[in-house]
This record gives C-alpha cells, sequence and structure tokens, in this order.
C-alpha cells in the first residue's frame, strides 16, 4: 500500500484536503466517483485494517505509519482514522484533512507492509496447528 490506499487520485494522503471554504478542490463538484477497480481495492485495504488492527492492537500498536511522498515525513495514523479515511474515500471519492497525533510514539505504530507480514505469519502459523494435519501454503491477509 502506498501512501494510504495505493495512490487513489493520485497520491492520497491521510490528510488531504476536503471540500470547504478555505481549502479542497477548486472543483464544487468533487472528484469523479471511484471506479469499480479502485472501490474494489478500497474494499480489500478495509478487510485488511480490520485483521491487522485485530491481531496489532492487543500489542500495543496503535496504528498505521505512512510515508507521505508530498512532505518527505512520516505520517502516524491510529486505527480508527485510518477506517475513516478509508470509509471517507469509499463515499467521497476523496480524504478529508485530519490533525495528525500530537507527537505520537514511532514504536506504537507500524508500516502497512509489516502489519500484512505480521498477519500472513499469524495465518501460517495457524494454518500449520490445525488439528486436521492439513498443511497447506501461505496464505495473504486478502486471501481471507
Amino acid at each position: 500500500m502506498s501512501c494510504l490506499v495505493g495512490g487513489y487520485r493520485g497520491t492520497v494522503t491521510p490528510f488531504d484536503d476536503a471540500s470547504g471554504p478555505d481549502f479542497g478542490s477548486p472543483d464544487p463538484a468533487g472528484p469523479p466517483p471511484l471506479t469499480m477497480e479502485e472501490r474494489a481495492g478500497v474494499l480489500d485495504d478495509l478487510a485488511e485494517l480490520e485483521v491487522f488492527r485485530t491481531l496489532l492492537e492487543p500489542t500495543g500498536i496503535k496504528g498505521i505509519v505512512v510515508d507521505c511522498p508530498d512532505c518527505d515525513e512520516e505520517h502516524h495514523v491510529d486505527w480508527a482514522l485510518m477506517q475513516a479515511n478509508l470509509r471517507q474515500l469509499l463515499d467521497e471519492g476523496q480524504t478529508g484533512r485530519h490533525e495528525p497525533p500530537f507527537d505520537p510514539n514511532p514504536d506504537d505504530y507500524v508500516s502497512w507492509d509489516y502489519a500484512s507480514g505480521y498477519a500472513d505469519g499469524v495465518a501460517a502459523t495457524a494454518e500449520r496447528e490445525e488439528p486436521t494435519g492439513k498443511q497447506g501454503g501461505g496464505r495473504h491477509a486478502r486471501d481471507d
């Protein structure tokens, strides 16, 4: 995943402008709706995010860190805000501007790739420990 949701509408970050009186798209009609392929990708991201949160939140991880190409900084986005951004992207075709957490501890956030690898590892371990003794190939979080 690159910068929130794979580059929908160019580069989308959790801090993109929403339409409003002082900022946002100069087009009053707003962005065009997402294509079916883009919608499917966002829905996949939402499903993956829920898996990541279920697995990682109990370990103290607070959310996802996103490398922002616009400002060359990392943005720390908590689980709820990331979910809200993805839902807003589905509904409106763009995400709104949000305040980042104040002075986040980087150790409390992981990259999307790390979360995906963690979920894959948990799934592979569970598969090996199945009582049926069946062993299969590794699965990706999106295979669920």
